[in-house]
This record gives C-alpha cells, sequence and structure tokens, in this order.
C-alpha cells in the first residue's frame, strides 16, 4: 500500500490505450488519426494521455478549450492540436502563439484570427465547422450553396491556413434504421457541400473529418482523411451496437479502485446512510464501507442501483452514496477484510454496468473522477 492508494485511487493503463489505438487505426488504415484528449482526456489525464498518443504517431490531438490546448503545450507536447470548441476572439493572439488550430464558423474569428497572425507574420491554423444537423456549432448546411458561400468567405480571409472541414454526427453511435439514415443524411449533407466549395468556389480542403468513435466502428463510408474516435480510445464502445461480432477488441484503459475502510455488522432493522432508503431484514446484515463518494466521482445516482467487484464477486451499493463513502452490502460468507480492495469500474466490473445504472453513459462517470483521486499510470 503507498499513500496513492491508501483510500481510493485510478489505474491508468497505457498499454490498454495503446491496443484500442492500434485498434481503432486498423480500423481506418488510410485516414489520419486524431486522438481526442478533451475534458482532462476524459478523465484519464490529458498530459499522459497525449504524451502516449504523440509517441505513438498520432497526426492530431484535440481538446475543448484554449485552457486545455495551454495545458498540453505547457506540458511539452509539440502534436497538432484542434480546439474543437469555441475561443473568445480576443484570445485569438494567443492561439497564434501556441500553434493551436482553432475551429472557426464566424466572421468574428476568422477576422480575429488573421489579423493576429498577420500582425506576427505568421499563418493562423483553422478548420472550418459545419453544422449538419447536430445543432450545436458551425455553418448551417441545410442549404448547400449559401453554406459553401459562408465557407468560402471564412476561408478568404488572408493570414488563415485553412487546412481542414468537419462536421460531428448526433447518431452514429446509436442502433436501429432512423439512426443510420439520420447519419448518412449528415454525411450527404456533408459532401454535397464540399463539393459546392469546390464547383462554386474552387475550394478544396486538404483534411475532411467527420467519424467519431461510433462512426469509426459502424460507417467506413464517413472515414476520410482523419477520424476523430473520443471514448472509444479509451476502451469503451459508444453503445453496445458499436461492438459487432467481430468488434475491435477494446479494453478499458482506467480502473477505478478504493480500498475498505471498515466492516461492519448490524442488527435486523438497522436503516443505512442518509434518508434511511435502505434497510437490514430480518437477521441483519454486514456492510462494507468504502472511501469513495460523489466527491470523488461516484454518482449518487448509484445509491441502491450501483455495485462494486469486491471479494470475487459484484457487490449492492447499499443505500445513498455520501460524499466521501459509500456502503456495499455484504452477505454472511462473504471474506471481507478492512484493506481488501474494491474495483468500482474497470477489467472486472465493466463500466457500462454502473453506466445503465445511473441512467447515463459511460462518458460522465469516467469524467466525473475527481481530481484529488490519484491516476496511477501503468504501461
Amino acid at each position: 500500500m503507498t499513500q496513492e492508494t491508501a483510500r481510493t485511487w485510478a489505474e491508468i493503463d497505457l498499454s490498454n490505450l495503446e491496443h484500442n489505438y492500434r485498434a481503432l487505426r486498423s480500423c481506418a488504415p488510410d485516414s489520419r488519426f486524431l486522438g481526442t484528449v478533451k475534458a482532462n482526456g476524459y478523465g484519464h489525464g490529458a498530459v499522459p494521455v497525449a504524451r502516449k498518443l504523440e509517441a505513438l504517431g498520432a497526426d492530431y490531438l484535440a481538446v475543448a478549450c484554449l485552457s486545455e490546448a495551454r495545458e498540453l503545450r505547457a506540458a511539452g507536447i509539440t502534436a497538432p492540436i484542434l480546439i474543437l470548441g469555441t475561443t473568445p476572439p480576443e484570445l485569438a493572439g494567443e492561439l497564434v502563439d501556441l500553434d493551436v488550430t482553432q475551429s472557426v464558423f464566424t466572421k468574428d474569428m476568422a477576422k480575429a484570427l488573421s489579423d493576429a497572425a498577420g500582425a506576427r507574420g505568421r499563418r493562423a491554423k483553422v478548420h472550418l465547422k459545419c453544422d449538419t444537423g447536430m445543432s450545436r456549432l458551425g455553418v448551417l448546411c441545410q442549404d448547400p450553396i449559401r453554406a459553401a458561400d459562408e465557407l468560402a468567405a471564412l476561408a478568404a480571409w488572408p493570414h488563415l491556413d485553412v487546412e481542414g472541414v468537419f462536421t460531428h454526427f448526433a447518431a452514429s453511435d446509436e442502433p436501429g434504421e432512423d439512426s443510420e439514415e439520420y447519419t448518412m443524411l449528415q454525411f450527404t449533407r456533408f459532401l454535397d457541400v464540399l463539393a459546392r466549395c469546390k464547383a462554386l468556389h474552387g475550394l478544396e480542403f486538404e483534411i475532411r473529418h467527420c467519424a467519431n468513435s461510433g462512426a469509426v466502428l459502424q460507417y467506413p463510408c464517413t472515414h476520410l482523411d482523419m477520424v476523430r474516435p473520443g471514448v472509444a480510445l479509451y476502451g469503451c464502445y459508444p453503445d453496445p451496437c458499436c461492438e459487432g461480432l467481430d468488434g475491435p477488441g477494446l479494453r478499458p484503459v482506467m480502473t477505478l479502485k478504493s480500498r475498505v475502510a471498515a466492516v461492519r455488522d448490524f442488527p435486523e432493522d438497522t436503516p443505512v446512510s442518509y434518508g434511511r432508503t435502505a434497510r437490514f431484514g430480518c437477521g441483519g446484515g454486514r456492510t462494507a464501507v468504502l472511501p469513495i463518494g460523489y466527491a470523488d466521482g461516484l454518482h449518487r445516482a448509484l445509491s441502491n442501483a450501483g455495485s462494486v467487484w469486491l471479494a470475487g464477486q459484484p457487490r449492492p451499493i447499499m443505500g445513498r452514496v455520501c460524499m466521501d463513502m459509500c456502503m456495499i452490502g455484504l452477505d454472511r460468507s462473504a471474506k471481507v477484510e478492512p484493506g481488501d480492495v474494491a474495483e468500482i469500474f474497470g477489467e472486472r466490473l465493466p463500466i457500462e454496468v454502473n453506466a445503465r445504472a445511473a441512467g447515463t453513459i459511460s462518458y460522465e462517470l469516467l469524467c466525473a473522477v475527481a481530481s484529488r483521486v490519484p491516476r496511477l499510470y501503468l504501461d
């Protein structure tokens, strides 16, 4: 036991990250590879993950905002970085100074970047963003001629290096014919707009990309010049439908663990935790107290619903999850002692089990693991 493993910790297996990288790259062997490391690398640690991906040969990294790009550059990451979200135009100069690629879809941002780059005698790298049906950010693409005109106007600013163009799928990771039809509608819109850009304005892009995790796994026709998997890189299928009969065999990169703080015996009719939402029946019962709670990222929604792997099998979370602790129900025969290690999710208990119990997705549970939980990197 070390100081880091005395309470609750997350083990990050970088060899599994490498396995997933190679497996996903084999799904799109003719495309460049962008590794998504936003949200602190989906909770895994953006800098260690980015270093590993850079060493493996990832062509690009993606973050959500300038502060995340700044963190990678400060850590010595030199790979190209794309900011998927917005950056205030007044910070355009820092984007140029950091040599970070910004997604652009407004005149204000295009002008600010062009002006900042021109003042420095440089060119600002940008990827233009198309909204083909996500209804979030980007140039609207329902009218392909109008969209092509808008993209051409953005690309015309003098000090921009318009390296790429991209869109984002809303349903590529969901089952059913309706989801497939909508994904293909988005993809067709994207290709139509790009064709109009070329025909009307002579505008072509070196890197066209739209394939997120679901599309990498399910829609090879969308791989184009670059793929950008997110949660799949960390060993989670965005939906069971994405695994398929011949899936790439993704491996979980994070295993969240906690060490039993106490084992307690109670008489019958004893309530457990806040609100007394659980109670021991006839004959009483036992609990193991784990020093992990919602302040560590264990969702309160898992109260009386989730489970952990302890003493060779799944054990139920009993009562409400507290801020710093939770209680695990034990049968009388369970051989559990203080100091034993419970797995919250990982190799033995897939994260999807507790995601379903909490009524959410694996992404959220990964990103929720708090900064006070130490990350131990294994390779």
